[in-house]
């Protein structure tokens, strides 16, 4: 979080995203695709929150190759155990986020 160096508080847009972050009732499940490979899901995140940044977060730290579609966050592999413990660690409440 960026500090404002005039007044010493949080930038105004850095407040609003936390506080967009704590009001997501986030789901993560999985599916399975063509020829048996499975896919996690990722939904529920608000429109106003950079979907791709954190798509990209969950790529980078889960090693995985992922999309984002229709506000929807596609990762591959079976993720659905570790991806609530990186959303937590991404500033996510634990209990907005279910499996």
């Amino acid at each position: 979080m960026d500090i404002d160096p005039r007044f010493g508080l949080p930038n105004e847009e850095d407040v609003l995203e936390e506080i967009a972050k704590g009001d997501q009732k986030i789901t993560v499940s999985t599916v399975s695709r063509r020829y048996g490979k499975i896919t996690t899901l990722v939904s529920g995140l608000d429109k106003s929150l950079d979907i791709k940044s954190i798509a990209k977060q969950l790529k980078e730290e889960l090693a995985c190759g992922g999309t984002v579609k229709d506000g929807i966050i596609e990762l591959q592999g079976n993720h659905k155990k570790n991806v609530k413990a990186v959303l937590v660690k991404l500033g996510f409440p634990e209990d907005s986020i279910s499996d």
